[in-house]
């Protein structure tokens, strides 16, 4: 029998990020909500409950669009239970994903050290 490369959990995580996505983008511009997008999502083994990860345009207002998708998350199930081929669509809890802001701190602390120069076109020669 040949071995499987991807878990189920793995599968449901990347067809619920090609969902919420879509659900996400239409919830923000709806409810005047601050530009958020799904970065990924964590399935339990058990399919009983997705953590979804997002990111945020602006750092300051994630909380306030964590808060407000969480609210919609009932919704967005329902809708999910609908457009996917699952027997049961797990709960969701949606959470921030700060890993940009940190990667762009750290990149501004290094260039702020002079440890870092900025990459341009013209420095391609070797």
């Amino acid at each position: 029998m040949p071995s499987r490369d991807f878990k189920r959990t793995d599968r449901v995580g990347a067809e619920l990020r090609r969902e919420l996505g879509l659900l996400v983008h239409a919830a923000v511009r709806d409810h005047a909500l601050p530009s958020v997008s799904v970065s990924d999502v964590e399935v339990t083994r058990d399919l009983d409950w997705a953590t979804v990860w997002v990111t945020a345009l602006q750092a300051e207002r994630a909380a306030e669009a964590v808060k407000a998708l969480n609210e919609l998350a009932v919704e967005f199930r329902r809708t999910l239970s609908r457009s996917m081929r699952l027997r049961r669509v797990p709960e969701l809890r949606f959470k921030y994903d700060d890993s940009v802001d940190k990667s762009e701190r750290i990149e501004r602390l290094l260039r702020d050290s002079g440890d870092v120069q900025p990459k341009s076109d013209d420095d391609s020669e070797p």
